[in-house]
């Protein structure tokens, strides 16, 4: 994983020779909820953001063109009028793990309220620094959080300058009357998820993060058990952090992105191992327990 050492050192140096974009990242447009309108205009905003989210250099970080991040954003349009788009946006990225072929999943969200102005063809401009619309604003808010939760993976803390780009972003956002951006006005919106990975009442979440990525997925290959082991121990500090944090984001987004893959990673882990990480996460999450029941499962 030296790419993210090498990375940091770079950031924010300028390296004119060295300018891969930071995001691999497929973008989809569905407009099957979209009656009776000339559909071509859904097209060609998914080829604009598409072009500007994999086109963009949106950090100093060099990166070469096979370390770019693996990032998907679905809009699910659910009302289109005059140019104004009412949209659900699914957002997911992913990880290499080290030397194999899984891909861990970081980001596997779910933003309902994002709405903007676009007009057929009309350039998306980049800007990291002034408001050009609500579009490029909500794009280069979910490239900073991308950059920083994965940046986070690989090093402690890590992802602290993407952030404060993020930040940025939600202050441009707030100073417009579009939806998703003010403080306290919604627990899952973008203001809530920057306030989730920047609040140093939730800073323990990061490091958990970085342990769990760093020193149990990148480890899987020298000793499963041991990795898992370390797995468990990053996850520990989750009841406290909840008990202090209920309302966070950060659990919802934790939930949606890793469910799935601890419950692979305990499939074949002895049964006290299979009991306490149960019991650990279902007093978090008790509504999720036919979900949870999957841990205590035995391995077939």
């Amino acid at each position: 994983m030296k790419r993210y050492t090498l990375a940091l050192l770079l950031l924010f140096m300028v390296i004119p020779s060295m300018v891969a974009q930071e995001l691999n990242c497929r973008v989809v447009v569905n407009s099957d909820k979209i009656q009776g309108t000339n559909k071509e205009v859904f097209n060609t905003l998914q080829n604009a953001i598409s072009e500007y989210m994999n086109d963009t250099k949106f950090t100093s970080v060099q990166l070469s063109p096979t370390e770019r991040i693996e990032c998907t954003l679905q809009f699910i349009v659910s009302e289109y009028t005059d140019e104004r788009f009412v949209c659900q946006l699914q957002i997911q990225s992913r990880r290499p793990v080290y030397n194999s072929s899984y891909t861990s999943t970081l980001i596997n969200f779910q933003d309902n309220e994002v709405e903007f102005n676009y007009k057929e063809y009309d350039p998306l401009i980049y800007s990291s620094s002034t408001y050009e619309n609500n579009l490029t604003c909500i794009l280069n808010f979910y490239a900073y959080m991308i950059l920083g939760i994965d940046f986070d993976s690989f090093t402690l803390y890590g992802g602290d300058a993407f952030y404060e780009m993020a930040r940025t972003m939600v202050s441009l956002g707030q100073s417009t009357q579009e939806p998703g951006w003010k403080a306290f006005e919604n627990n899952r919106n973008r203001s809530a998820i920057l306030a989730a990975f920047t609040e140093p009442a939730t800073k323990p979440f990061r490091e958990m993060w970085y342990n769990y990525h760093r020193k149990g997925m990148d480890e899987m290959v020298l000793g499963v058990a041991k990795a898992r082991s370390t797995v468990g121990k990053s996850l520990s500090i989750l009841p406290e952090l909840y008990s202090n944090n209920s309302t966070s984001v950060i659990f919802p987004m934790f939930k949606e992105a890793k469910f799935d893959e601890i419950i692979n990673i305990y499939s074949k882990a002895s049964s006290t191992e299979k009991s306490d990480m149960y019991d650990l996460l279902i007093d978090i999450y008790p509504s999720e327990n036919n979900i949870l029941e999957k841990i205590k499962e035995e391995s077939r």
